[in-house]
C-alpha cells in the first residue's frame, strides 16, 4: 500500500507549530502541532481537554469571516495535534491569525460548551472546559509570532 504523506513525516524532529500537512487540489491541511511526538513523559492531549476544543475551534472557525474556507477541524488519533483543512483562497498568514485567534477565544471562552449537549453530541460528557483553555494558553506562545514562511515543515522533518 501506498503510504500517506502524514506517515512520511520524520516525528522525532518535529516541534509544536502549524504546519502545512498537505495541498490537495484547492484544499489546504495544515498539521497544528500542540505537543511534542512520541514524548518520552508522555505529554499528550488530553481527551476531554481535546473534544472539548474540538468543540470551541470547531465552533469559532465557522463563525468568523473566513467560514466558507473553512472544511474541518479534527483531532489527530495520536493526540499530539489537531488537523485544520481550508480551501486555498484562505491565505497562509490568514490560516496563522484565525488560528492565533481561535486560541485566544478558547483561553477566554466561559459559558455552555457549544454542541455540548447529549442531543447535539455523541460523547456529551466527555468535555473539559478548564482543560481546553489551558491548552490553548499553552500554544498560544508558540504560534505568536508565526510566519508563513514557518509554515513549512523543517527540511529534517522531511523524511
Amino acid at each position: 500500500m501506498k503510504k500517506i504523506t502524514s506517515f512520511t513525516i520524520n516525528h522525532d524532529y518535529l516541534k509544536r507549530g502549524m504546519y502545512i500537512s498537505r495541498i490537495d487540489g484547492d484544499v489546504i491541511t495544515y498539521d497544528i502541532r500542540m505537543k511534542m511526538p512520541n514524548n518520552p513523559e508522555g505529554d499528550y492531549l488530553e481527551d476531554n481537554a481535546l473534544h472539548t476544543l474540538e468543540h470551541l475551534f470547531a465552533t469559532y472557525v465557522r463563525n468568523t469571516a473566513f467560514s466558507d474556507t473553512i472544511i474541518y477541524v479534527g483531532p489527530m488519533g495520536c493526540r499530539t495535534g489537531f488537523y485544520f483543512l481550508t480551501r486555498d483562497t484562505l491565505p497562509g498568514r490568514d490560516a496563522i491569525r484565525l488560528v492565533q485567534e481561535t486560541l485566544v477565544f478558547v483561553k477566554d471562552f466561559t459559558g455552555e460548551i457549544p454542541g455540548g449537549t447529549r442531543q447535539e453530541c455523541g460523547n456529551y460528557l466527555a468535555h473539559d472546559l478548564e482543560g481546553a483553555k489551558k491548552l490553548a494558553e499553552e500554544m498560544l506562545p508558540v504560534l505568536e509570532n508565526w510566519t508563513e514562511a514557518q509554515l513549512q515543515y523543517p527540511k529534517e522533518v522531511l523524511a
